[in-house]
């Protein structure tokens, strides 16, 4: 019986802290300024290196250019659409 009480409530509390995760990071990237597209940017330069040098350490070299080249064009994408809100800004 006490085991039963402690498997309910070690899932009941499992439950709450990872919804309350999701919802915390969740609301951490803000995408509607210039500044956060930057900052995005940034992150997934941060991504593409993190990622090309994981698949090298392993030897999976055309993989690793295949994520680098993903990421960096993500960024290429993020910082391309700061600039345009920025200039947007500063013109109107």
């Amino acid at each position: 019986m006490k085991r039963k009480i402690m498997q309910s409530l070690t899932v009941a509390s499992l439950g709450l802290i990872l919804s309350f995760a999701a919802l915390s990071a969740s609301a951490q990237e803000n995408n509607n300024t210039a500044k956060g597209e930057m900052k995005t940017s940034g992150s997934e330069v941060k991504r593409a290196a993190t990622s090309a040098g994981h698949d090298i350490k392993h030897g999976r070299v055309v993989r690793a250019g295949k994520h680098f080249g993903r990421h960096t064009g993500r960024a290429g994408r993020h910082f391309g659409r700061g600039t345009k809100k920025a200039v947007k800004h500063v013109i109107s």
